[in-house]
């Protein structure tokens, strides 16, 4: 294997990613302008419609500027040795392999990210701003910030650091120690993460006793669905838009619901976007998904111990001497065709489960409500009613609206 030949893999994938990015874009933007589909014509008026041409288009223009200015920085750096400089300051700061390698991925995921500050700045204060979506504050936009920076140190650097460890340790055979922390730690965040994280940017209260409780708890019995933990998230706090989401499972399983989604939508309404997260669990979807984001993480470390130890693929980022650190982005590059391919198919099985969880809730509570529901989060969210056949299939983990909603009245 060869350093250079490495690097121009990296120059072609980089390009090609680019380029199939680019392509997909441009051809979902010339649908926006599409009539809408005759099912959906209930959905938006005359200017709704108009300001939601605008909401993509704006988007659309926005997103070329950015994924530019993305691939220009990884190609300076790649080009001009800015892995080179900001490993040999991690070198010149201290001997041990560990911190070098916290150094170098601190300065390079904290340094991306403040360089990308003003895009994220510009796209909540000024476009979602201007489209009437923005609750952020700049105080919470500079908070949420730091909290996530605090984050990546702690546990980003202390899996990092484990990792190294088990490489040092175990040598090639250091992938099976690593899937195994992968694993604990997706279990863990699966049972944990609605207790342990979100608290740190929302605030989430039980559901208040009232009629929309009863309902659900009604629903949930009949469906022979235990559920004790149904909570209510701010997430008004930053937008208007609405979600509801289902997780953990056993005894930790909880629903929760945006406060936004309680104000935009009728009880029924409610019920029925429940009834379909509740077909989820019922489906075994959460399992799946679980299991099958263990087994790809599995092979791609797997492939990574086949990686690490050829020094081409550290010396091909244009560092001076090979490293496990380096090695992990040039790795990261070289797997992303890969990581393509099973996100295309992530995706495939992610839009059959949804129709199978919307089907769970047509049979077990009702159509109609679901529909409504679906229209009027698609309305507050302007999305888009016509994508691209392609765009979808590469990027969509839900089936478009008119899909789902045809599916519903079959």
């Amino acid at each position: 294997m060869d350093k250079t030949l490495v690097f121009y893999c990296i120059l072609i994938i980089l390009f090609s990613e680019f380029i199939l990015a680019t392509v997909l874009n441009y051809l979902n933007a010339k649908r926006f302008k599409d009539p809408i589909p005759k099912d959906l014509d209930d959905v938006y008026n005359v200017e709704e419609y108009k300001k939601s041409q605008a909401y993509k288009h704006t988007n659309y223009k926005f997103g070329i500027l950015t994924s530019v200015f993305s691939l220009v920085l990884i190609l300076v750096f790649l080009i001009f040795g800015g892995f080179a400089w900001v490993d040999q300051v991690a070198q010149n700061m201290t001997d041990n392999i560990i911190i070098q390698a916290l150094i170098f991925f601190g300065i390079i995921m904290i340094g991306s990210d403040i360089f990308n500050i003003p895009f994220s700045y510009y796209q909540t204060f000024v476009i979602e701003e201007k489209f009437g979506f923005n609750k952020t504050t700049r105080k919470t936009f500079l908070v949420d910030k730091l909290k996530q920076w605090a984050m990546t140190v702690v546990i980003g650097g202390g899996i990092l650091s484990l990792v190294i460890l088990f490489f040092q340790w175990a040598g090639a055979n250091f992938w099976l120690y690593t899937w195994a922390l992968v694993i604990l730690f997706t279990l863990f965040m699966n049972l944990f993460y609605s207790k342990l994280i979100v608290p740190l940017f929302n605030k989430q209260e039980p559901l208040e006793s009232g009629s929309l409780k009863e309902k659900i708890e009604h629903y949930a019995t009949n469906v022979g669905f235990d559920l004790q933990h149904i909570f209510v998230i701010n997430g008004s706090k930053r937008s208007t838009k609405a979600n509801a989401y289902f997780s953990g499972f056993g005894k930790e399983k909880r629903v929760t619901l945006y406060d936004t989604l309680i104000n935009d939508l009728e009880e029924e309404e409610i019920v029925a976007v429940l009834a379909h997260e509740i077909g989820h669990y019922k489906r075994k979807h959460i399992i799946f998904n679980l299991a099958t984001s263990i087994l790809l993480t599995g092979f791609m470390l797997l492939l990574l111990s086949l990686f690490i130890n050829h020094p081409e693929v550290s010396l091909a980022i244009g560092v001076d001497r090979p490293s496990f650190h380096a090695a992990l982005i040039g790795f990261g590059i070289l797997y992303s065709p890969v990581s393509e391919i099973t996100g295309l198919l992530m995706n495939h099985f992610s839009r059959k489960f949804e129709y199978q969880a919307d089907d769970y809730a047509k049979d077990t509570y009702a159509a109609m409500p679901l529909v409504t529901s679906l229209k009027k989060l698609s309305k507050n969210s302007l999305s888009n009613l016509t994508p691209h056949p392609a765009y979808v299939f590469m990027h969509y983990s839900h089936p478009p609206l008119i899909d789902r909603i045809r599916n519903l009245k079959a």
